[in-house]
């Protein structure tokens, strides 16, 4: 993924989108038709089965038309989105939304999609010292921005090689596109990397350390909504995670077939869709798949609310209760995982 951990920028900034969203909610039409919005959709990996939901009709099946999938660069980008364009539904990353309802939105978490980070790889140039995390002792490690997930993960990394971030120094890059080209011109000696770039690139550069055979299972990617929508928008709401969860389903069931879906949406070469499909839908962090069903795993959530605080990217005291609302999962997976 691309950096999507963004924060709002000002609580009246907040509330002026606020009061624009609702709105706009309030003037639904009758039928199920609306936007969805998905952080860094027809990039990163998290949205792959938006792509394969589209394509394989399975909005429709649910009864619902998905009239675009808006994609955006994350944070508070997504959530102005959503409410601009009286979406009922968003797919962002927990630090964001956590940040918005302390900010006042009445938003609630209500599926967790990307149950893992295992789209992380840190990589270093072929033939370098960096070759295991506990090498990394003086390196100067690439970042995409203050308080991203790439910084947390990367405490983390450290952390299980006993090191800490003072043992590094920290560059950042602004993306990983960047930090591409900072590896080749040596302005740093290592940096993370996402799919479907991890997939591209891996012939070229040195794996340092695979996220999931390194981390914890960590929450990425939740679905959210607003509280206040009406019964109309939280049918369709339902709808579209169903039609999520069957997405996954078939790209489980006919993995090079959602490669190439990936490549057509994603304007990605078909050899690193596939890649990146085969990749993450086999990878198991702890027993734990990359894309979830929806079901909310607390533990993987709260250690991700953990490793934000640690860079600011949440600050103050976060009760992940309140928040939660299961009502719009189906009822077989509507349980929390504790």
């Amino acid at each position: 993924m691309r950096n999507h951990h963004g924060k709002l920028s000002s609580n009246k900034c907040l509330g002026a989108v606020v009061a624009l969203g609702l709105l706009a909610l309030s003037a639904s039409g009758a039928d199920a038709q609306y936007q969805i919005v998905v952080t860094n959709y027809g990039v990163s990996a998290n949205g792959m089965p938006f792509a394969i939901a589209k394509e394989k009709k399975l909005f429709e099946a649910e009864g619902i038309t998905v009239t675009d999938i808006i994609t955006s660069a994350g944070g508070g980008t997504t959530l102005r989105n959503m409410m601009a364009a009286n979406a009922p539904y968003a797919e962002i990353n927990p630090a964001a939304a956590i940040g918005a309802v302390q900010q006042g939105l009445d938003l609630k978490i209500i599926a967790e999609n990307v149950q893992t980070v295992s789209e992380f790889t840190w990589f270093s140039k072929k033939g370098s010292k960096f070759q295991k995390p506990a090498d990394l002792k003086g390196a100067r490690i690439g970042f995409n921005n203050p308080r991203s997930t790439s910084v947390a993960l990367i405490g983390l990394l450290l952390e299980g090689a006993n090191l800490s971030m003072n043992d590094v120094k920290m560059v950042r890059t602004g993306g990983f596109g960047e930090s591409l080209a900072a590896l080749e011109i040596d302005t740093i000696d290592a940096t993370p990397m996402t799919e479907p770039l991890w997939s591209q690139y891996k012939d070229k550069y040195h794996a340092i350390a695979v996220a999931s055979e390194v981390l914890p299972p960590l929450s990425n990617v939740v679905g959210v909504t607003l509280a206040s929508i009406d019964d109309k928008q939280k049918n369709f709401v339902r709808a579209v995670i169903r039609a999520r969860r069957a997405a996954v389903k078939f790209m489980e069931e006919n993995t090079a077939e959602a490669g190439d879906i990936v490549a057509k949406h994603y304007n990605i070469p078909l050899e690193v869709a596939r890649s990146t499909v085969n990749n993450l839908i086999k990878s198991r962090t702890q027993g734990i798949p990359y894309w979830g069903t929806g079901q909310i795993n607390y533990t993987g959530l709260d250690r991700m609310v953990k490793a934000q605080q640690s860079v600011a990217a949440i600050e103050g005291n976060v009760n992940l209760e309140a928040i939660i609302d299961t009502s719009y999962l189906p009822e077989d997976i509507r349980k929390i995982v504790r």
